[in-house]
C-alpha cells in the first residue's frame, strides 16, 4: 500500500442534549441523547472499505471488559454496511441513538459484524479490480474495535466526539494477499474544536490533504472534484497547537502551509478557489524493504525542513512477510508559513530535495528509524530488524 496516496476518516459523532440538572434534591438521574454518525476520506491503494456496524458501546471507565457493567449500548436494528470511501469532507451517515447519563465517558468501542462464508460484512476492492475482499476482523466482530478518549458529557450541553479512522495505517496485508484491520483510530470532542479549509488546483482534485502536528497526521482528507478539502473537527490551537497542512498526490511535489491556527467555531482558510494551492511535477522513487513482520510496525516518510518535520507517506509492512514499500516524490517540498492575507506563498526547500527519514514504528511502541536519498533512484533494502 502506497501510504502518501490516501488517508481514511471515521468519525462518530455522539450529540448529548441533556436534561436540566436539579440543584440539591433527590430529582432523578439527568440523561441524554447520543446520535451517532460515521464520516469518510478515501484510503490509499482502494476504491472501496467496506465495514458493516451493529453496534456501538460508550463506557465511563477505560478499563471496563466486555462482561462488565456500565455499558451503553446502541444496537442496530438492522446492521448497517457502509461504504467508508463514499464519504468525505464531513458527510455523515447516522447509525442510531441511545439516552446516557451525564457524567465522564472514557471508553467506545465499534462493533463490527461478521464476514459469513461468501456473505463479505467487512471487505475492500482493491484500486484497480473490481473483486470484494474480505477484511478480517477477528477483535472486532466479538469486543469491537477499542478507543480510549475521556470526554465529559454536562447537564444542559452537547457533546460531540469524532472518531478519526486512519485506514492506511489500519489495512494491512497478509502473506497470502489478503486483508486483515489493524485499528488506528482517535478521538476528539467538537466542544474544543474548529475547522481548517482550503482549495488545490482543480487539476489537482483528488490530491489528499493531511492536518499534522510534530511530524504525525492528526486527520487526513480528500479535495473534491472542485479542489476543496474541510477538516472539520481539530482541537483549538489554544490547548493543542497549531497544525501543518500536507498536500500529496502521486506524480506531484509536496505542499505544505505550516502553523496554521484553528479556534473553536471557527474556520481558518489557507487557500482559496480563485487562488488554490497549485504544485508542480514531480519525479517518483520509492523506498521498500523488510521489517521483523513479528513487529507488524507501520512505515512513516518524514522530510524535514527549516520550517519542521513533516510525514509525506506511510504504510504497514505485510504481516506475515515483513515486506514494505512507499513511493515519494524527488523533488523539494514546496513550503510556506500561513499568513490570513491570502495566497501563501510557497518556496521550494532546495536542500530538503530527495531526503527522507523512514522510520519503523513497532506495535509494541519501539521505533527504529534510518536516512535515505531517492534523488538518483529508488531505495532497496531499507529493513530495520526488532
Amino acid at each position: 500500500m502506497n501510504g502518501m496516496r490516501k488517508a481514511l476518516t471515521v468519525a462518530i459523532v455522539m450529540s448529548a442534549a441533556l436534561a436540566a440538572c436539579g440543584g440539591g434534591g433527590g430529582g432523578s438521574t439527568p440523561t441524554g441523547t447520543v446520535n451517532v454518525q460515521m464520516t469518510d476520506a478515501p484510503s490509499c491503494g482502494f476504491d472501496h472499505v467496506y465495514t458493516t456496524v451493529s453496534k456501538v458501546r460508550i463506557n465511563a471507565s477505560s478499563t471496563a471488559a466486555d462482561s462488565d457493567g456500565g455499558w451503553t449500548d446502541i444496537t442496530l436494528a438492522t446492521p448497517q454496511k457502509i461504504d467508508l470511501l463514499a464519504l468525505t469532507n464531513g458527510t455523515m451517515a447516522t447509525l442510531g441513538q441511545a439516552t446516557l447519563p451525564a457524567g465522564q465517558y472514557q471508553q467506545i468501542r465499534l462493533v463490527l459484524a461478521q464476514n459469513q462464508g461468501n456473505t463479505l460484512a467487512n471487505s475492500v476492492v482493491v484500486s484497480g479490480t473490481t473483486t470484494e475482499q474480505a477484511l478480517a476482523t477477528p477483535s472486532a466482530t466479538q469486543s469491537g474495535l477499542k478507543i480510549i478518549r475521556p470526554f465529559d458529557v454536562a447537564a444542559n450541553s452537547t457533546v460531540d466526539l469524532v472518531l478519526d479512522f486512519n485506514a492506511c495505517k489500519s489495512v494491512v496485508q497478509m502473506g497470502n494477499g489478503s486483508y486483515a484491520l489493524k485499528p488506528v483510530i482517535t478521538a476528539t470532542p467538537t466542544t474544543v474544536t474548529g475547522l481548517i479549509d482550503g482549495y488545490v488546483a482543480t487539476a489537482e482534485a483528488g490530491a489528499t490533504v493531511y492536518a499534522e502536528q510534530n511530524g504525525k497526521v492528526v486527520s487526513g482528507t480528500v479535495a473534491d472534484s472542485t479542489g476543496h478539502f474541510v477538516f472539520s473537527t481539530l482541537v483549538q490551537s489554544s490547548t493543542n497547537g497549531n497544525y501543518d497542512i500536507v498536500v500529496v498526490q502521486p506524480n506531484e511535489t509536496t505542499g505544505i502551509i505550516s502553523s496554521v491556527p484553528v479556534t473553536v467555531g471557527a474556520t481558518t482558510h489557507v487557500s482559496t478557489a480563485a487562488q488554490p494551492i497549485t504544485l508542480p511535477a514531480s519525479t517518483m522513487n520509492s523506498v521498500s524493504g523488510t521489517v521483523t513482520a513479528s513487529a507488524m510496525a507501520n512505515l512513516r516518510a518524514l522530510q524535514t525542513t527549516s520550517a519542521g518535520v513533516y510525514e509525506i507517506g506511510s504504510a504497514n509492512a505485510n504481516l506475515d512477510t515483513g515486506v514494505y514499500t512507499m513511493s515519494l516524490p524527488v523533488a523539494a517540498p514546496m513550503v510556506g508559513a500561513y499568513s490570513a492575507t491570502l495566497p501563501v506563498g510557497l518556496i521550494a526547500a532546495t536542500t530538503s530535495a530527495g531526503h527522507y527519514t523512514i522510520e519503523a514504528d513497532a506495535s509494541s511502541g519501539v521505533t527504529q528509524s534510518t536516512a535515505v536519498n531517492i534523488s538518483s533512484g529508488s531505495q532497496t533494502n531499507v529493513n530495520f530488524s526488532f
